[in-house]
């Protein structure tokens, strides 16, 4: 059945509404969370939207089952996906994909079901042009596009074009751009490139969602590809890279972006050089030590620890090529207990400053330093929901894990 001929018969669906850990039973949901993730619209908060990209993960739009697959991994728990027309597809199958990724999304308007944010990354300013012209029904799921390799030079041209589809298809669509260029990660253009691309997404902040870092392409700037025992902040010329980043656009003064964090690029098992790092001791009181050495065998422990390592740095959500990888980001992005009451008791705090000890008796909440943490955190609590007293990320992982 054409797409033509399913919406004569089914009509369109309703304009696509986002919630983590919907895949879950209503009991699962009551035993882990204290604070149940919230259902958020399109038209929510630009900010919030960012925060609950969580994992993204990336699609090859050349795939003859594109919106099947789209719809089982939003079935699964996946909140936004790309459909990938860079660098996952071969030059000679570009224009293929295209319109494959026009007809998903058209198909998957008109099916309904998919519950996630969807963007298409893109390679030339015309695509943004074609894609949206060419789309009938998919307009109302399609959340915007991905710009790879963005820089100041071509960066603008295709905002505008961005803003041009937004306007032609009536409804807001945003724009992720991915710094990956040798001109951010070479250190004597570094500054003055990073300054560029801060004023000119400010030019057009109310269209970016977030900033991607691309840290494959970094690597390849200087002929590294990372071992699966490391994590990216261990390749120093790019954690330096990631570093400015951070410190240009993830400001909290009102400056600042949603910084995601680079893609975990491996999900199979191989003989290792270094004992895991991912700690036996919350699995075996979970009676999950099974489940722990399967995480190890498919190299999670290194993923779980980047994601801290994300998160310490002061980066939200991440880039996921594997659906498995998808529960792990998810699992450490929900609040747990102790930092909702910190944040909470922070908040109800004095702005102009002070100290008092946390409820958990085991650290000090200053009141000043801490505000812009807390803040986050409650946006974090909004999307990822709050954990019951004693749930760890061990328990959502079992409970939400992708086969």
């Amino acid at each position: 059945m054409s797409v033509s001929e399913e919406i004569t018969m089914s009509g369109v669906g309703a304009a696509v509404s986002v919630r983590h850990f919907h895949h879950l039973d209503p009991e699962t949901h009551r035993r882990l969370f204290l604070r149940s993730p919230e259902a958020l619209g399109p038209d929510e908060d630009r900010a919030v939207l960012a925060v609950a990209l969580g994992a993204t993960l990336y699609v090859p739009a050349t795939r003859p089952d594109l919106a099947e697959t789209i719809l089982r991994r939003s079935g699964d728990g996946v909140c936004s996906m790309v459909l990938d027309l860079e660098d996952a597809v071969a030059d000679r199958e570009v224009e293929a994909a295209l319109l494959n990724a026009v007809e998903a999304l058209d198909r998957i308007a008109v099916v309904g079901g998919a519950t996630a944010q969807l963007f298409v990354r893109v390679r030339e300013v015309e695509d943004i042009r074609r894609i949206s012209g060419l789309l009938t029904t998919g307009t109302q799921v399609l959340s915007g596009f991905v710009i790879p390799k963005f820089g100041s030079p071509t960066g603008g041209a295709f905002l505008d074009e961005l803003a041009t589809a937004s306007e032609r298809l009536g409804k807001r669509l945003y724009a992720m751009p991915v710094l990956e260029s040798s001109s951010v990660v070479r250190r004597e253009t570094r500054d003055d490139e990073l300054a560029k691309i801060a004023a000119l997404l400010d030019e057009h902040r109310s269209s970016i969602l977030a900033v991607r870092i691309g840290a494959t392409d970094m690597c390849g700037t200087f002929g590294i590809r990372r071992d699966r025992d490391l994590t990216i902040y261990d390749v120093q010329v790019v954690a330096d890279a990631i570093g400015a980043i951070v410190n240009f656009l993830g400001r909290t003064d009102g400056t600042g972006h949603v910084i995601t964090g680079p893609v975990w690029e491996y999900f199979a098992d191989h003989e290792r050089m270094f004992r895991p790092t991912l700690r036996a001791t919350p699995f075996e009181e979970h009676d999950e030590v099974r489940f722990r050495q399967r995480l190890v065998s498919r190299d999670m422990d290194g993923l779980l620890r980047e994601i801290t390592l994300d998160r310490a740095n002061g980066i939200q959500g991440k880039t996921v090529i594997h659906p498995t990888h998808v529960a792990a980001v998810h699992a450490l992005s929900s609040v747990t207990h102790e930092e909702y009451q910190d944040a909470l008791d922070i908040l109800d705090g004095e702005s102009s400053g002070g100290v008092r000890a946390s409820r958990y008796r085991n650290k000090m909440n200053e009141m000043r330093p801490h505000r812009a943490w807390a803040e986050k955190t409650l946006v974090r609590a909004k999307v990822f929901g709050v954990t019951n007293e004693g749930v760890t990320f061990v328990d959502l992982l079992t409970a939400s894990a992708i086969q």
